[in-house]
């Protein structure tokens, strides 16, 4: 690992935060898991491979929401500031022979980050992380710092927001008005009550976006699937669905949602399913059946982007909007982590222009990996794409171990340009593009 320049500064969320005064210190764990900040050590940031010093303005107080994890058999590397050299901290400097390992946040929704946390491997056989995001973090008077900023202001996935008794009750509710309805009990007693997702949440609370998984297959094997990996792969974060709701049950459970005040939508293609353009012919139906209800809210769709004749399908059906996954805009990566089955980036480019045949709108839900992500070579690829009618960029964390996915894609490092000036380029080429966390409202 080496030093870097970091780009210009960006005027954006960052600037609305309060920032350490000094040098947040490196953060590590003990064995069992308790946290301590070093008395010497800087923390570091991770871009790419090389180490990074963050500025004090890169860091703002951890968000609310957010978590910290223990990265197992993975030392961390701060900075020695008399040495100003990176150091790897083997040991707990407090129990000395006890090992130390890396800290990391994983940032609560809305905020991206612009550093991981570095950190060095104990052996070289070790198995994947889970897949989060994995976020420089530390501490300073008192407080945890991370290198991240605030890319949303929109509230529907704030902590503060879902009060555990309420949503208990709401839940066990949506359940007696929906005994058949086998989307409903998956959404429940899966989502909300064994893994706590935030959009299900939100559906049984009746507010925001509800999501509608549908396919319990897939035409890709991306490295950092939530739902099915192999046996040596990461560990998953959530079972997939293993059945195929029917229309029916699609606008019996949506269609009341939409029919809800305030700002409202529902969404196909979740964290727990395959790729739902593999289930056109359903969703297609259900948009249908949902429209005879209501013509209030959104209906969007997160997809790979594949299939552009089923998209353009559900577009003449009623579709508001498609989010399309991208992890690089650059065919070999692209092809590296999605590892497709017979489709590329071309599919991906012909989707939005068929949706913007059809004056639908178009997002990128955009993987965001500090030192890739902002490489020069990436703004180039990624601005043809954009070029072709793309309305909204979603500054997404990439959730995966990060040395394990450079190796995994083959990364050969190019000139990176820091994740701020990456983006006020897009902002100058792009003036009418939108950018955020989470999918834009449209009706």
């Amino acid at each position: 690992m080496g030093t870097k320049e970091k780009g210009d500064k960006l005027k954006d969320s960052v600037k609305l935060y309060p920032h350490p005064e000094g040098r947040p210190r490196l953060l590590f764990a003990d064995p069992a898991g308790r946290i301590y900040d070093h008395p010497e050590l800087y923390a570091l940031g991770l871009s790419g491979y090389d180490l990074v010093l963050p500025e004090a303005e890169e860091f703002i107080p951890l968000p609310e929401g957010s978590a910290l994890y223990v990265l197992p058999d993975r030392h961390p590397v701060g900075l020695d500031p008399r040495t100003e050299t990176p150091v790897a901290l083997y040991e707990n400097p407090f129990r000395p022979g006890e090992p130390a390992f890396a800290v990391a946040a994983f940032l609560a929704p809305a905020h991206t980050q612009l550093y991981l946390a570095p950190y060095e491997p104990a052996r070289e056989d070790l198995s994947p992380l889970p897949l989060y995001s994995y976020a420089c973090v530390g501490w300073w008077q008192g407080r945890f710092w991370a290198t991240a900023f605030r890319s949303d202001w929109d509230i529907r996935q704030e902590a503060r927001l879902f009060d555990p008794e309420r949503l208990e009750a709401a839940a066990a509710r949506k359940l007696a008005q929906y005994p058949r309805n086998r989307l409903v009990r998956h959404l429940v007693e899966n989502c909300v009550q064994r893994y706590q997702c935030p959009a299900a949440r939100n559906f049984v609370l009746g507010r925001f976006e509800a999501p509608i998984p549908v396919s319990p297959s897939c035409n890709a094997r991306c490295l950092g699937c939530l739902s099915e990996q192999p046996a040596t792969g990461p560990h998953v974060a959530q079972d997939r669905i293993t059945f195929v709701p029917t229309p029916e049950e699609i606008a019996e459970a949506m269609g009341p949602h939409l029919k809800r005040p305030g700002p409202v939508m529902v969404s196909f293609g979740q964290g727990c399913e395959g790729d739902p353009l593999l289930q056109a012919k359903v969703i297609e139906k259900a948009i249908v059946l949902i429209r005879k209800v209501t013509s209030r809210g959104t209906i969007n769709l997160n997809t790979n982007g594949s299939l552009p004749e089923a998209l353009e399908r559900l577009a003449r059906a009623g579709l508001d909007s498609v989010r399309i996954s991208l992890a690089s805009a650059r065919e070999y990566y692209h092809r590296a982590y999605f590892r497709s089955k017979g489709w590329g980036l071309e599919e991906v480019r012909e989707s939005i222009r068929r949706m913007k045949r059809y004056r639908r709108f178009v997002s990128l839900n955009y993987f965001i990996f500090p030192g890739f992500t902002d490489e020069r070579e990436e703004l180039e690829a990624l601005s043809e794409i954009l070029a072709l009618g793309v309305d909204f960029l979603q500054l997404r964390n990439f959730a995966i171990e990060p040395l394990w996915f450079l190796e995994k894609i083959g990364y050969r490092p190019g000139e990176s340009l820091g994740l701020r000036t990456f983006l006020k380029e897009l902002r100058k080429r792009f003036p009418g593009l939108r950018f955020g966390y989470f999918n834009p409202y449209l009706r």
